[in-house]
């Protein structure tokens, strides 16, 4: 019996190509260098928003999983730049968390940002399954923009994809907002492209 062929996938992107996302790929000249964490079940998800993070972000890696070795993430984390911050909210007041390093943070392209891309749920257990990433000081988004992901539901006000949520800590470390702006406008057309096809299967 002869298997189906695969659909052919994009080189850069790794999607199938009638599903390519390289046309909102938009680099920017970030500071800070950002390891993104993404859980398994997000690698191959059409909404997940990971990927074209990462292809826009020259200085970003992905590592993919959800319980890494300790020694292996502790090598990832321990190259220059030296100060290393998982982008989360701040911990419950009886869990320990390692204080904010505010002087550190002043010079953006010595700091390092974890990024979780995961469920809040899926997130949550990562840090459980991960004690390393329980020993990082926590950055915080101090205004927290409104989200324009319309095609996850989001459980609280505040939750943002991990794109737009990367962005904005970036703009916070680097005080520059609107360096960001060309990849959240990329952002919102692959929004867009994601919302019309769900229309398109719905009306099928």
């Amino acid at each position: 019996m002869i298997e189906p062929s695969r659909r052919a996938a994009c080189g850069v992107c790794l999607r199938p190509q009638s599903a390519c996302i390289c046309r909102w790929i938009t680099p920017v000249a970030h500071e800070a260098e950002v390891l993104i964490l993404q859980h398994p079940m997000e690698a191959g998800h059409a909404k997940n928003t990971g990927r074209l993070l990462h292809l826009s972000l020259p200085r970003s890696r992905v590592l993919v999983g959800e319980t890494f070795e300790e020694s292996g993430l502790h090598a990832a984390m321990s190259e220059t730049p030296a100060y290393t911050v998982l982008l989360y909210p701040p911990a419950r007041q009886d869990d320990e968390e390692p204080a904010l390093d505010l002087e550190q943070l002043k010079d953006p392209s010595q700091v390092r940002l974890v990024v979780l891309d995961a469920t809040w749920r899926k997130s949550r257990k990562m840090l459980h399954l991960n004690p390393l990433l329980r020993q990082l000081p926590r950055l915080s988004l101090e205004d927290v923009p409104a989200s324009n992901y319309l095609i996850r539901k989001a459980h609280k006000p505040g939750q943002l994809s991990t794109l737009e949520a990367t962005c904005a800590a970036l703009a916070q470390l680097e005080r520059d907002a609107d360096k960001y702006q060309p990849l959240l406008q990329a952002f919102d057309g692959f929004v867009a492209r994601q919302l019309a096809l769900q229309s398109g299967f719905q009306s099928a």
